[in-house]
């Protein structure tokens, strides 16, 4: 009877990825990240590639892979202090990484001063490849200079515009504004209130300049009395439409710069007494589940929260593949917004 053949196995090395981290003094993490291209420092670098040809250590290619898929971490920082807004932008961020080769981190940045967002980042970029800065850390210049500085790829969120160095993920906050103001003089109201975002901001500075636009076109002058500082929070929203209502001559329509606002709006609306919109016309911006928590529901501009948040991973996973490119392309990408009605829109009051 015949032998049963051996089977025929290629030998290999047998080098570890532990061996060659022994050997280069670091962590199999930092090995994996090092071979694969990933952000580590130069000399570090240079120490394992040493390691790896000194050990004859030849990476599987498909564990590589796998491995350099897992360890490509992309951090959100996040300030907003509007929970829906956060609320959407988190559900897009986890449905993309869900289906994406990254690793998500959120790190919190609360009530920080220049020197500690520079701090904060500084630290942050030895641990991640890439970043997404929403409002209103887009437009950090601490943060974004030292992230810059470190290179690591980074791209802010609902900017109103592309900042120096980041790629960016927005849409026409000019045109969204005017859209809206124009919606309402349709509608003839030609006394309208208006409740500002941050003021540290650019795209509440675009929201209000399309909105001052569309007044003028429309032959309207803008009254400085009807135009209140908010802060895109439910609570400054309150204190606006407050002093708005409590005018001698009160607006017949409010356009909050933010849903949450807006919402704030129909509540001092109602705590008046007025009717919304029979008494009152109130709209909002962004689409947030704000919008459809209140009775009667917002007319409001959607912002696509979730396909912002796909946009800026695809891009930053292009980016970091890119490293090594000395001249990084920027990404400005507009997205389309639209208006969406509901029930918070109507006609003046007869006598208005």
């Amino acid at each position: 009877m015949d032998k049963p053949k051996k089977s025929v196995r290629r030998k290999t090395s047998g080098v570890t990825i532990d061996e060659v981290a022994a050997l280069a003094g670091v962590s199999p993490m930092t090995v994996s990240r090092a071979v694969n291209q990933g952000n580590v420092r130069e000399e570090t670098r240079e120490r394992v590639m040493r390691a790896v040809r000194k050990l004859g250590y030849t990476p599987n290619v498909a564990a590589s892979s796998l491995a350099a898929a897992q360890h490509t971490r992309i951090a959100l920082i996040y300030a907003n202090p509007s929970g829906a807004y956060l609320s959407e932008l988190l559900v897009g961020l986890l449905r993309v990484a869900s289906n994406a080769p990254v690793q998500l981190t959120i790190d919190y940045w609360e009530n920080m001063d220049a020197e500690a967002e520079r701090k904060a980042a500084r630290s942050l970029a030895s641990r991640v490849d890439g970043v997404i800065l929403p409002p209103p850390l887009c437009e950090s210049a601490a943060a974004v200079g030292e992230l810059v500085k470190a290179r690591i790829p980074v791209v802010a969120i609902a900017s109103g515009r592309q900042g120096d160095g980041i790629s960016c993920v927005r849409i026409d906050d000019f045109h969204a504004g005017k859209e809206m103001a124009e919606h309402l003089i349709q509608h003839g109201h030609t006394r309208i209130g208006f409740i500002c975002g941050r003021d540290d901001l650019s795209a509440s500075a675009r929201r209000y300049d399309g909105f001052v636009t569309a007044l003028h076109e429309a032959g309207l002058e803008v009254d400085p009395e009807l135009v209140q500082r908010g802060n895109y929070t439910y609570r400054s929203g309150l204190g606006a439409a407050e002093l708005l209502l409590a005018h001698g001559n009160p607006p017949t329509a409010i356009f909050a710069s933010n849903d949450d606002m807006g919402a704030a709006a129909i509540s001092v609306a109602h705590r008046r007494g007025l009717d919304v919109p029979r008494d009152l016309t109130v709209v909002g911006f962004d689409d947030t589940s704000a919008a459809t928590t209140v009775w009667p529901e917002l007319t409001t501009i959607h912002q696509p929260i979730a396909a912002m948040a796909d946009a800026a991973i695809d891009i930053l996973l292009r980016t970091i593949r890119n490293r090594n490119d000395e001249a990084r392309p920027l990404t400005d990408h507009v997205l389309p917004h639209r208006l969406v009605e509901r029930d918070s829109v109507a006609r003046p009051p007869r006598g208005r």
